[in-house]
């Protein structure tokens, strides 16, 4: 039996149509993927993350991170432990930041307000920024406290160099710093 041009052409319009199709779906999935992605790391309160990256010479995305991380952009958020706001600043916290200021006369009440506990959640993590030089070793310490990080700097089983932690023994605190890490390369993959 003898094939003519029209049923070659037939399966080379077929070819054509199955990879039209695949490339829609490919696009309308990977569309769909980043939508999903932008609805689960939004970019909220934008004018309050965006001054204070500015005053503490901080990545906003990296502030976006913890909130994402920490309370999920619920400014009402209060952990188990107590910690209030959107990045959840313990009462112990609030005052140490407080004494370091000098310029508030806030109550801890404020940390409900966003305004309020971004600048005080910031300025921790500049804090731990400009002590460690080092955003996991930082991220650490915005979670456990800088006297666990300190001590375990020390240690050559979780630090080779004293500078930076290869091992964080404690791991809530590990998960803590991947998954906010997992945030701000998904920040910056989106909003760069």
């Amino acid at each position: 039996m003898k094939k003519n041009k029209a049923d070659g052409l037939t399966v080379v319009i077929r070819i054509l149509i199955a990879l039209i199709i695949m490339t829609v779906a490919f696009l309308a999935v990977n569309i769909g993927y980043e939508l999903y992605l932008r609805h689960t790391h939004p970019i909220e309160y934008s004018d309050f993350v965006e001054l204070a990256a500015k005053e503490h010479d901080l990545d906003k995305f990296l502030i976006y991170a913890v909130i994402k991380t920490e309370s999920g952009f619920d400014p009402d958020a209060v952990s188990n432990v107590g910690a209030r706001g959107l990045m959840q600043i313990m009462p112990d916290t609030f005052n140490w930041i407080n004494d370091h200021r000098l310029d508030e006369d806030l109550t801890y009440a404020a940390m409900f307000n966003p305004e309020d506990n971004i600048r005080y959640g910031a300025y921790l993590i500049s804090y731990h920024m400009r002590h460690y030089n080092n955003v996991d070793n930082s991220l650490a310490a915005y979670h456990a406290g800088d006297g666990r990080v300190d001590e375990w700097l020390k240690s050559k089983e979780y630090s080779s160099d004293g500078e930076t932690l290869h091992t964080i023994p404690i791991k809530d605190t590990s998960h803590y710093v991947n998954k906010v890490n997992k945030a701000y390369e998904t920040y910056i993959k989106l909003y760069s």
